[in-house]
């Protein structure tokens, strides 16, 4: 993803880019069993790729819709609000996973989420792992706005066309000035997360975290 989002920026066919999910849902966040998080190398590559994707949203001059269907979680949290706009459907929900399993937010959760809500539902989200629905979402700024389902696509359609019509610099040095002036603590925050992440990957928790996951079963944590 990264590297199609990194190519948009310098083509001057690209007015708009939409990230949305395939099937129900936006996405689901990353592998939780531990076989599964270490079968394609470290899994702290799977963290740095996700930071390189995010940094490249930010960064790219041209506006990101977040078409956000169904379930969000995890890393798809961070990828959403990485976006310009983020549009949910009525049936949509976001959720930051991590500590569930016994690991942190990644992806610049710590710095985006709040930015966009605020320290202490920040907190809430990511200490006290609930499901946000899209109405709510909508109420605390997480999204910027919520559709009804049947209404989707359409909703959406008419929102990037605007866009599509709109002042493709004035768009560009806009969304440039309002990043530069509140994620600023976006790349350290990255950065923070990944040696966090790289860390809590090797506990005890992760492990049961983990395979109670799997076995959908409450984890049973011991600090370790």
């Amino acid at each position: 993803m990264a590297d199609a989002i990194e190519g948009a920026a310098t083509d001057p066919r690209v007015k708009v880019v939409r990230l949305g999910g395939a099937g129900r849902g936006f996405s689901s966040g990353g592998a939780i069993s531990v076989d599964d998080v270490w079968a394609s190398g470290p899994p702290t590559d799977t963290v740095a790729e996700a930071n390189r994707t995010v940094r490249a949203i930010v960064a790219l001059p041209q506006p990101v819709v977040a078409v956000v269907q169904g379930p969000t979680v995890g890393c798809g949290v961070s990828l959403a609000l990485a976006c310009d706009l983020v549009l949910a459907s009525d049936n949509a929900f976001f959720m930051l996973a991590h500590t569930n399993v016994g690991l942190m937010p990644d992806g610049g959760a710590s710095a985006l989420v709040q930015a966009a809500i605020g320290r202490i539902r920040a907190m809430h989200m990511a200490l006290l792992p609930d499901r946000v629905p899209a109405a709510e979402a909508l109420s605390w700024g997480l999204v910027s706005a919520v559709y009804p389902a049947a209404d989707f696509d359409a909703e959406v359609d008419k929102l990037i066309s605007r866009l599509l019509a709109g002042p493709a610099l004035a768009i560009a040095k806009t969304k440039n000035a309002i990043n530069a002036a509140t994620l600023t603590e976006l790349a350290p925050t990255l950065l923070r997360e990944l040696d966090g992440q790289a860390l809590l990957l090797r506990t005890d928790d992760f492990a049961e975290g983990a395979t109670a996951f799997q076995q959908r079963r409450t984890p049973m944590f011991t600090g370790r």
